[in-house]
């Protein structure tokens, strides 16, 4: 097979009047090579096939179904050639798709990422944009349901200053006590949020608000502004942020950390970002320098009333981990699922069994302490149920010497069918009190 390369050179040594004899020797290839690329009978970049095509069979009904779902996995379309008689391997089919050229290109998905971009100005002080990121592989100390933490990222549109706040779920109650705090480390509230279709925010299939977030959004007195379906680009500022947040701070995040502590390590990220350099009207700065300008309305003077319920399991000890504290519960919920409840702007939490029962309520401490807060009377019932339920005497020791008892030797003696030895008990108590009664030495 010959290159672009040698092709034009065997062209230009043609016109120079070489023969195909002195061609193929000045070149190192065969004459009937030559002649062949000189006459068009084969293509530069182009290997002549040995044996017959293999895959030509084939090349139909993978054309009609690439054509129907262009996004087809090739390991799926594989599956589907395997029992049409296809034995080549997953890489020769992704290599025949390739070089035939036979995956069309979706018209459908291709204004996604080809399309213009039109440039959306953000006035000071107008836009907030809001998003959760699911960040996998949660540390394994983190009393999470799952192995993921969500982080709600809020960006302000005009200045690309943003904050972030870590949450163990995404449903409404978290979005509103996660934004509670955001609205607080960003320093006030914007004309507008904008936000994706999520569920939590809208109702399935409307552009209606939920209830609880329309009463949100109305006791911080903004508007609600979510991007048309499939127009998600419109909140460009968060997605960067979001991208920032997975790549160089989550990326790296020490397993030692308690949630308190990564909250407290995303806040100080977030904080250093606002140093980076923003083009403005007036030219380069910064995104502190354009937060400046920001026109941030005060926060409310009282908290929206939306409670955070999340479950826990009791330790033996009776008791539980919550923001970083640990909270006794009573002692028959030990080692059981127990409920939490906290209303936001409340210092209190109460504990319930999982059919709703409240059992404990403590005032909560300042998250990430580390400290416990026992009740008295837990405790004491605690005590109690452990003594009560302790066996007597002593436990054994794993290697202490117990050799079979009178009991066992008899037993084994009826099973070996020999005699069972005897053993002489003298009562000394008899020795004793006769030598009580004796008053002369004989």
């Amino acid at each position: 097979m010959l290159t672009e390369e040698d092709d034009v050179d065997i062209h230009a040594l043609k016109r120079q009047g070489m023969t195909i004899t002195e061609i193929a020797r000045r070149t190192d290839h065969d004459r009937k090579t030559i002649r062949a690329y000189l006459a068009g009978d084969r293509a530069p970049g182009v290997r002549n096939r040995v044996g017959p095509d293999l895959f030509e069979k084939f090349i139909d009904y993978v054309t009609a179904r690439l054509t129907e779902d262009p996004h087809l996995w090739a390991m799926t379309l594989m599956d589907e050639l395997t029992p049409l008689g296809f034995t080549g391997s997953y890489p020769t089919l992704t290599r025949q798709v390739r070089d035939r050229k036979l995956r069309p290109e979706c018209k459908a998905c291709a204004h996604v990422t080809k399309r213009p971009n039109a440039i959306i100005e953000h006035p000071p002080g107008e836009e907030t944009q809001f998003d959760w990121v699911e960040m996998p592989d949660a540390p394994d100390g983190w009393a999470f349901p799952t192995k993921r933490a969500y982080v709600l990222v809020g960006s302000l549109a005009h200045s690309g200053v943003w904050r972030a706040v870590i949450a163990p779920s995404m449903d409404l109650p978290h979005l509103l006590a996660a934004m509670t705090v955001l609205l607080g480390l960003l320093g006030g509230v914007s004309q507008s949020w904008r936000f994706d279709r999520m569920t939590t925010v809208l109702k399935a299939g409307t552009s209606d608000l939920t209830p609880m977030f329309a009463a949100f959004s109305k006791h911080h007195a903004v508007a609600v502004v979510a991007c048309r379906p499939r127009s998600g680009n419109r909140k460009g500022v968060v997605e960067k942020n979001n991208h920032t947040a997975a790549q160089r701070w989550w990326r790296n995040l020490a397993d030692e950390l308690t949630p308190e502590q990564a909250q407290q390590s995303l806040t100080k990220f977030a904080t250093g970002q606002d140093g980076r350099k923003r083009e403005g009207r007036d030219g380069t700065t910064t995104a502190a320098a354009m937060f400046a300008a920001e026109r941030l309305a005060p926060l409310p003077p009282t908290l929206f009333p939306v409670v955070v319920t999340e479950e826990r399991i009791a330790t033996r000890q009776a008791v539980i981990d919550w923001r970083g504290n640990r909270y006794s519960v009573p002692p028959e919920l030990a080692a059981t699922r127990v409920v939490v409840h906290q209303r936001l702007g409340v210092n209190t939490i109460d504990i319930a069994t999982i059919s709703g029962v409240v059992l404990a309520r403590h005032q909560v401490a300042e998250p990430g302490l580390g400290v416990t807060i026992r009740d008295s009377g837990h405790v004491t019932a605690l005590e109690a149920i452990a003594l009560a339920s302790a066996p007597p005497g002593r436990p054994h020791r794993k290697k202490e010497r117990i050799p079979p008892g009178g009991d066992a030797r008899a037993a084994a003696a009826a099973l070996a069918g020999t005699p069972t030895p005897t053993t002489t008990v003298i009562d000394l108590a008899a020795y004793e009190q006769a030598a009580k009664n004796r008053n002369t030495l004989t």
